[in-house]
């Protein structure tokens, strides 16, 4: 619904290894153009501001092109890898219970194994994974 069936035609026959997210700002560029040339935008600097505005627009486009384009280096999977299961180390060390027999005041043996650690651990690993 975006496109005319004549301008879905013109897009699927460019050939172009790569995404084609630029071809409708040409079209834009052009129609404006000629609207100003026509008379329907007034004045230059609306068309200005207009094209500065498509622009910026374009550029953001380019930007998340190039953040698909480049792939994620291994050194910051390995780096959240490492972080995540430092983590959970340091969690089942830290967070023992203190011996019972030494009778300390307030800190009773309540559970045997560290539920909500482990379900912080299944999170993390598991996001992590994806």
């Amino acid at each position: 619904g975006f496109m005319t069936r004549y301008e879905r035609k013109l897009f699927d026959d460019l050939k172009s290894p790569h995404l084609k997210y630029w071809v409708p700002f040409i079209w834009f560029g052009n129609l404006a153009s000629k609207a100003r040339k026509e008379g329907r935008i007034r004045d230059s600097v609306d068309l200005q501001t207009l094209m500065n505005e498509m622009n910026k627009y374009r550029s953001w486009c380019s930007l998340l092109f190039g953040y698909d384009w480049v792939g994620i280096p291994l050194v910051y999977t390995q780096v959240v890898t490492l972080a995540v299961y430092t983590f959970f180390f340091a969690c089942l060390i830290g967070r023992q219970f203190l011996d019972t027999d030494q009778g300390y005041q307030g800190h009773d043996l309540d559970i045997y194994i560290p539920i909500f650690t482990l379900l912080q651990f299944f999170f993390y690993a598991g996001w992590l994974k994806v």
